[in-house]
């Protein structure tokens, strides 16, 4: 839509953000990137976001759009003539909000968990992710993406999580590969694809930042 202003308040590592950022390159939407300071939050982030205070935020012509999944949809909704992202079909779209809403309840809160804790509290953490990527491996199959043959939904939800799975397997010493074989090819199949690859940070880049967290928090 010529003439949108877009604005992504985002912070790099945010496995949030880099959702709208596949989402919005899938598209094709140019826009303009406004990195955040989460610790001191900044007059345009707590105007445009009032209840949560969170990133990401999408600025569409002025109007504020929060909550990454939600703002997937809406881009989806908006920019409708290129790269559909959900299934035009009422069952297929209810899917793909399962498997998204599954991605959000499970792998950022047990990610978390791995790189705040040791000991018992971090085994048990390890546990469930890997249970949690056994469960979305299942899914998957043998399609090319977890919509069928286009990247869609859940693909957008999911892959973000892969450039922290480095910082998790260095934290917990444990192979995802080793566990998940098939998700993780899709994982790098999918990075082959321009609006993925640009939009995800370096896993080695995340992992020194969670490694510093950790410190900070003197669990190293």
């Amino acid at each position: 839509m010529a003439g949108d202003q877009v604005t992504l308040l985002d912070f790099w590592a945010s496995p949030f953000g880099m959702r709208v950022r596949i989402a919005l390159a899938e598209k094709g939407v140019k826009y303009e990137y406004s990195e955040q300071d989460l610790r001191n939050k900044s007059a345009l982030l707590l105007q445009m976001n009032p209840v949560h205070k969170k990133i990401p935020v999408l600025v569409h012509d002025g109007k504020p759009i929060c909550e990454s999944l939600i703002i997937v949809q809406y881009i989806d909704d908006v920019w409708k003539d290129k790269a559909p992202l959900l299934p035009s079909d009422p069952y297929q779209r209810a899917q793909s909000r399962f498997w998204a809403d599954f991605v959000d309840k499970k792998l950022y809160d047990l990610g978390r968990k791995i790189w705040t804790t040791k000991g018992e509290d971090q085994e048990a953490a390890k546990k469930d992710f890997i249970d949690s990527l056994k469960l979305l491996e299942g899914e998957l199959g043998d399609k090319p993406y977890f919509g069928g043959e286009t990247l869609g939904y859940v693909d957008v939800a999911l892959l973000p999580f892969y450039c922290w799975f480095y910082a998790y397997e260095t934290v917990g010493n444990f192979n995802i590969e080793a566990v998940c074989p098939k998700l993780i090819a899709y994982c790098k199949r999918c990075l082959e694809k321009e609006s993925v690859s640009k939009s995800l940070e370096d896993p080695q880049k995340v992992s020194d930042f969670v490694v510093m967290r950790r410190k900070k928090l003197g669990l190293e």
